[in-house]
C-alpha cells in the first residue's frame, strides 16, 4: 500500500521569493521589536504580532518551510507499508 502525502499540511510558500520576503519582514520586525525597545518603549513592542504574523506563528516553522520551498517540486514523501522516506518526484 502507498500513501502520498499532500500538500496542505506544510508551511512552504508558493515561491522562494516570497518565502525569503515574509522571513526579512517577519524576523526584521521581531528584532525591530526589542531593539527599538529601549528608545520608543513598549510601543516598540507592537512590532512584534507583525513580525509572528509574517512568520506564521514561530520562526522554525519559517525554517521548516523555507526547506520545504526549497525542496518542492525535486523531492517528495511516499510511504510503503508503513515505512516512509524521500524520493525523488516522478520515481
Amino acid at each position: 500500500m502507498t500513501t502520498r502525502i499532500t500538500d496542505s499540511d506544510d508551511f512552504a510558500s508558493a515561491t522562494l521569493t516570497r518565502h525569503v520576503v515574509r522571513g526579512a519582514i517577519g524576523f526584521g520586525s521581531l528584532i525591530g521589536a526589542l531593539a527599538l525597545l529601549p528608545l520608543v518603549g513598549p510601543v516598540a513592542l507592537l512590532l512584534a504580532p507583525v513580525g509572528l504574523l509574517a512568520l506564521r506563528g514561530c520562526p522554525m516553522c519559517w525554517a521548516i518551510g523555507l526547506a520545504q520551498t526549497l525542496s518542492r517540486g525535486r523531492l517528495q514523501r511516499e510511504c510503503v507499508d508503513g515505512r516512509c522516506e524521500l524520493v525523488k518526484a516522478g520515481r
